[in-house]
């Protein structure tokens, strides 16, 4: 459980010595569960070198918010700039632990949603010779995160409130994701079945809860901060992580995939998303009738008719007033919090993804 002395604390400074050193405690943290593996197939040195090759293909490549935001949280509770080396270490094992959950979630997503690609290389289970095999590396990459925590937080204070909150945030997605795919299998009967309602409940237990409260509750912990104490904030990081998914439905059907990483599918899997709630919400009997006939159907021609009717019902203006009016209405939120230290970590949250585009 010792802190690894070859990372020093300046190297979360900013920009690339930052992330390098963010890389080299995932080296680290990644080659203990080799070791891991290794006492129980040490015979067995294509399993590992598979594991090995696996683990980076998945964890890596995506923009590490998770991971910073944990980083940069810890950083404005405590009221520095630079951490020390431990608090470096233990920050950035819990960040990169997300990170790991959230590579377990996105590996069983693509297959349940037969996705194509994913931050801009084919999707794990599209591999040559991965196929679903995939199924059992998404359950290896969740076993991960268990170890890691042990292994590095085991007799600190607040373990058992760590695995509590990674064991209710896997609880809460795979909850959302049921929901979502028993939705998506009600909507193919009856569209109409898509609403607002709906839609917030997916995008809190599927997006908001592990990727925007999640972070911010490890740091606080980290903090010795009592969680049960900041109830208001869990409610500003979720609104704030509805509005993150909302981002990802609009940018599925108007972001440019060489952009963004991934060829959005929505409309051919018939997902409950924010645009076909926008569209069943505005639409008139004839429009009402063209998203019934053309939804959830793979024929480019069906899925260029739906992009067509989102313009014509000017779902892009709908969205940036959507977007507006919630920043306002944030904004307020966060001012209202009388810590000032929770206001910035609030208030650097929403400035990350504000009008992204990626």
């Amino acid at each position: 459980m010792a802190t690894p002395g070859a990372v020093e604390a300046k190297g979360t400074g900013g920009g690339t010595d930052k992330m390098a050193a963010l890389k080299e405690i995932y080296k680290q943290l990644k080659a203990e569960v080799l070791e891991d593996h290794a006492a129980e197939i040490a015979d067995h040195e294509s399993a590992i070198q598979w594991i090995d090759r696996m683990v980076d293909y998945n964890v890596l490549g995506g923009k590490c918010n998770r991971l910073l935001s944990v980083i940069d949280t810890y950083k404005i509770l405590k009221g520095v700039d630079v951490l020390s080396q431990e608090e470096t270490f233990l920050a950035c094992t819990l960040g990169w632990c997300i990170e790991w959950l959230h590579a377990h979630f996105l590996v069983l997503d693509d297959i349940m949603d037969n996705s194509q690609t994913r931050r801009g290389q084919p999707c794990w289970f599209s591999v040559p010779q991965v196929g679903l095999i995939a199924i059992n590396d998404a359950i290896i990459l969740r076993n991960h995160v268990l170890r890691i925590l042990r292994r590095h937080f085991k007799g600190k204070p607040y373990y058992a409130d760590i695995i509590d909150l990674f064991n209710e945030a896997e609880f809460k997605v795979v909850s959302g994701e049921l929901l979502d795919l028993i939705i998506t299998h009600e909507g193919r009967k009856d569209l109409t079945r898509y609403n607002e309602t709906i839609y917030r409940h997916i995008a809190q237990y599927k997006t908001a809860y592990y990727s925007f409260y999640i972070p911010v509750a490890c740091a606080l912990l980290l903090a010795s901060e009592n969680i049960d104490n900041f109830g208001d904030v869990k409610n500003i990081l979720i609104e704030i992580g509805i509005y993150f998914q909302v981002q990802d439905d609009y940018l599925d059907c108007f972001g440019d995939p060489v952009f963004i990483g991934k060829i959005g599918t929505d409309i051919e899997e018939y997902k409950c998303s924010w645009l076909v709630v926008q569209a069943l919400k505005h639409a008139d009997v004839n429009q009402t009738s063209i998203l019934f006939e053309n939804y959830g159907k793979s024929d480019p021609a069906c899925v260029a008719k739906v992009k067509d009717l989102y313009k014509e019902l000017n779902l892009e203006l709908v969205f940036r007033e959507y977007e507006r009016e919630l920043y306002i209405k944030l904004i307020a939120n966060i001012k209202a919090q009388p810590n000032k230290a929770v206001q910035t970590l609030l208030k650097s949250f929403l400035h990350k993804i504000y009008k992204r585009e990626k």
